[in-house]
């Protein structure tokens, strides 16, 4: 089974005077002008969708709550920092290894206008997001159009990354078939990114905020699928109608936090992989269990179930893994299983940081791990 793999990660910044840049203190045009001065590959596309507002026509773009005028026009952007995705790869070694490209030329294009990147996967110091002015008629009935924009308030307040995915061959059934699966046991494999410990400008009392704000009210999963009748109805949404001939059939697993190490993303992907071709687990869900991955945020892999969960898919996707043809990806695992024996996570890592005396700003830069680090001159 051939697969194709890609990553979204969303990169915060603190501004120069050492604020954390959001929607209230940082205009798009601040950022937009970061993202112009970065290259443009013309044979990125179509692979890449440049989106109805004319923003995302690069590798990195703004990030943010589009504003509209009252007959339809985008008239502003709001934003919460750059994304970057990459283009999409036969191996999870080349979508990492562009990631990193992208990062390190974001950074020293960022650090010309006095911005830091630092690793957020939820806001550390707002927990809500008011559109300013109010929304218009014609935004209000926008976000009627999908369980999803009733929502669209909540990814404000987070970052993180979409660990994309597609197996050629997979029927549309197949795809919905994976999608339900990944997301019944989203909860039990998202302890291994946690890196959300902040909320309202202090020590959160948990792991993952970004989990246990986000996830339930927006999905884990999505499936992207070629026709309108082979969508299914779901809040949130399960599935969504591609919107490139590239999407159609792409999973896209949304409930990691954000990692400063790039190289975890790796280890991630290898685990999707695996799950995906595993046969064992028999886990099915539709929709998030909220108040499980509540449970999961607050505790990780220190709560029995979420520890023992972790431990059997784990174990499925090596045994997925352990043919000749996948023993790269099969290497990866590693990583994963010394984290979960150890029961670690950056999460723990930034707080005992913060513990130690550092401000919420310094942990969050100094989240980002190496060879990131050097390149961005933190």
């Amino acid at each position: 089974m051939k697969f194709r793999f890609g990553i979204e990660h969303e990169v915060a910044f603190v501004r120069p005077d050492g604020q954390f840049a959001d929607f209230a203190n940082t205009s798009f045009e601040e950022f937009e002008s970061i993202v112009r001065r970065l290259p443009q590959y013309e044979q990125d596309y179509p692979q890449l969708r440049v989106g109805d507002a004319g923003i995302k026509v690069k590798r990195w773009y703004v990030e943010g709550f589009e504003r509209f005028a009252p007959t339809g026009e985008v008239v502003d952007c709001p934003p919460k920092g750059i994304e970057i995705r990459t283009t999409v790869h036969d191996s999870i070694a080349g979508a990492v290894g562009e990631l990193k490209e992208s990062f390190n030329l974001l950074c020293a294009e960022a650090k010309r206008d006095g911005f830091v990147p630092a690793l957020v996967s939820f806001h550390p110091f707002r927990e809500k997001f008011v559109p300013v002015p109010p929304l218009n008629a014609f935004e209000k009935s926008r976000r009627h159009e999908s369980p999803e924009m009733q929502t669209a308030d909540i990814p404000m307040l987070t970052q993180g990354p979409d660990m994309n995915l597609s197996s050629l061959g997979l029927t549309p059934e197949q795809l919905i078939d994976v999608g339900r699966k990944l997301t019944y046991y989203s909860p039990f494999i998202i302890p291994f990114s946690y890196s959300s410990p902040f909320y309202r400008g202090e020590g959160w009392s948990g792991l993952s905020a970004r989990t246990f704000y986000r996830t339930g009210a927006r999905p884990a999963v999505m499936v992207f699928l070629a026709e309108p009748f082979q969508l299914i109805e779901s809040y949130p949404s399960l599935t969504q109608l591609a919107r490139v001939p590239a999407e159609v059939g792409r999973i896209e697993f949304k409930a990691f936090d954000s990692c400063g190490d790039f190289d975890l993303y790796a280890s991630l992907s290898a685990l999707l992989k695996g799950m995906v071709l595993d046969q064992s687990l028999t886990g099915r869900a539709t929709v998030p269990d909220e108040s499980l991955h509540k449970q999961s945020a607050r505790a990780g892999f220190s709560d029995p179930k979420i520890y023992e969960q972790a431990q059997t898919i784990l174990s499925a996707a090596k045994q997925a893994l352990e043919t000749k043809e996948n023993l790269a990806d099969y290497a990866l695992l590693e990583r994963l299983d010394e984290s979960l024996q150890r029961q670690s996570s950056q999460a723990k890592e930034m707080l005992e940081s913060y513990k130690n005396g550092m401000s919420i700003s310094q942990v969050l830069i100094r989240a980002y791990q190496q060879p990131q680090e050097i390149c961005c001159g933190v």
